[in-house]
C-alpha cells in the first residue's frame, strides 16, 4: 500500500516479553517523534489456533495506543524471528520476467515447508550491477557481479493471519510486516557502507546480522536473551526473577572471578561463540568486518561492550533516537529505552525506503 510520505506510521513490536509503539511523522527529511509506549506481554501467537493469545494481545496494543495517544491506524510490524526463514541465495543472470519462476524453483530447496504453507517474499538486493559491487563471496569490491543475489522471506502463513487478526481486533490497519533484521538495520546502521555485525539481544531471542553497506546479508536467530541470563541467576542463587535481575544490572559481566559474573558467562559466550564463526568466515575469504553494533534490551547489560572487544573490532551501543527529531524535555526519558525500542522506530521509518 502507498501513501503519502507527510503521514504518520506506527511501528509495532510485538516481543516475547512486552509489546513496544513508536509513532514517527516523516517531514522535511527528518523524523519526527509523536508518541511512544511500551506495555508488558508474553502472549505467543506463532501457534494456529492461539485465540486467547490472540485477543489478549490485541487488547493490551489498544490500550497501549489509546492510553499514548496514538493519531493514526497505519502499522508497521514486525514477525519473530522465531517464525521466520530468511536466506540470501545466488541466481545467474536472467531476464526480470523470469526471476520470480527461478525464485520460487530455489525456494523449494531451502525453505524447510511446504511452500503451499508459507507466504514467499523476496527482493534483489541492490547495488550489484554498479561499478563497485560485491562477488559472489558475500563482498570483495571489483568487477562487475556474475550472480544475481535475492533476499528470501518465508512465513507460516497462520503466522501472518494471527498478526493480521491482532490489529484488526485492536482497530489498526497493517500496511506491511516485515523481518526485525530490516527494521533494525534502517534505525540503527541507515546509509552506512561499513561491513558491521549487527547483535541484537532480546528478553527470550538474539539474533546476529551480517550488514554490509546497509544491506543484510546474513541472519542468525538463537533461543537465548537477557531473560535466559536472569534465569541462569535465579536458579543458580535460588533467588526470585526480579532479585536475580537486579544482581544482573548491579554486577554486569565485568569482574573476573566474581561469582555473579561467571554464572552468565556460559549463555553469552553462546552469542560471542556465534559471532566469533561468522568474523572467522568473513575475513577467511579476506573480508574485513569494521565494527560491532549491539542492540536490544539485553545489550544494556553493564560490561557488555567489554565483553565484545575481545574480536578486537570497534563495539558500538545502538543509538536509534539520533535519527529523530523529539522535545529536549523527553531526553531524559526516552534515551535510556533506545536499545528497547530501536525495532519499533525502524518499523515506523518503514515507508520513506
Amino acid at each position: 500500500m502507498l501513501f503519502g510520505k507527510e503521514k504518520s506510521q506506527l511501528g509495532v513490536d510485538i516481543g516475547t516479553s512486552n509489546i513496544k509503539i513508536v509513532q514517527l511523522r516523516p517531514e522535511s527529511g527528518k523524523f519526527i517523534l509523536e508518541t511512544y509506549g511500551l506495555a508488558n506481554a508474553s502472549f505467543q501467537m506463532i501457534n494456529k489456533d492461539n485465540t486467547e493469545a490472540i485477543e489478549q494481545t490485541a487488547d493490551i496494543l489498544k490500550k497501549l495506543t489509546k492510553k499514548a495517544g496514538v493519531t493514526t491506524k497505519r502499522v508497521v510490524s514486525s514477525l519473530p524471528n522465531s517464525a521466520v526463514f530468511t536466506s540470501v541465495v545466488e541466481l545467474p543472470h536472467i531476464p526480470k520476467e523470469e526471476l520470480n519462476n527461478a525464485v520460487e524453483f530455489e525456494a523449494r530447496k531451502y525453505v524447510p515447508l511446504p511452500l503451499e504453507e508459507v507466504t514467499l517474499s523476496w527482493s534483489v538486493i541492490e547495488g550489484l550491477n554498479d561499478k563497485m559491487t560485491k562477488d559472489t563471496n558475500l563482498g570483495r569490491f571489483g568487477k562487475p557481479a556474475e550472480k544475481t543475489r535475492v533476499l528470501l522471506t518465508a512465513v507460516p502463513t497462520a503466522v501472518i493471519e494471527n498478526y493480521q487478526k491482532v490489529f484488526d481486533l485492536a482497530g489498526l490497519e497493517p500496511v506491511a510486516l516485515e523481518i526485525e533484521a530490516l527494521a533494525l538495520i534502517r534505525s540503527l546502521v541507515g546509509i552506512d557502507s561499513a561491513t558491521i555485525i549487527l547483535i541484537d539481544i532480546g528478553a527470550k531471542n538474539t539474533s546476529i546480522n551480517l550488514v554490509d553497506s546497509g544491506y543484510l546479508r546474513l541472519s542468525k536467530n538463537l533461543s537465548i536473551g537477557g531473560d535466559t541470563v536472569t534465569t541462569s541467576i535465579a536458579q543458580s542463587l535460588s533467588v526470585n526473577f526480579a532479585r536475580a535481575e537486579q544482581f544482573k544490572k548491579d554486577f554486569g559481566i565485568s569482574g573476573q572471578g566474581q561469582q555473579i559474573p561467571q554464572m552468565m558467562r556460559p549463555i553469552l559466550d553462546i552469542i560471542k561463540n556465534e559471532t566469533q564463526q561468522l568474523i572467522g568466515i568473513i575475513e577467511s575469504r579476506g573480508e574485513k568486518i569494521d565494527k560491532i553494533l549491539l542492540s536490544g534490551g539485553g545489550a544494556k547489560l553493564p560490561g557488555l561492550s567489554d565483553y565484545f572487544s575481545v574480536f578486537g573490532k570497534q563495539v558500538i551501543l545502538a543509538n536509534p533516537w539520533s535519527q529523530l527529531s523529539y522535545s529536549t524535555q523527553l531526553k531524559s526519558v526516552i534515551e535510556p529505552m533506545g536499545l528497547r525500542m530501536a525495532l519499533a522506530i525502524g518499523l515506523a521509518m518503514r515507508h520513506l525506503d
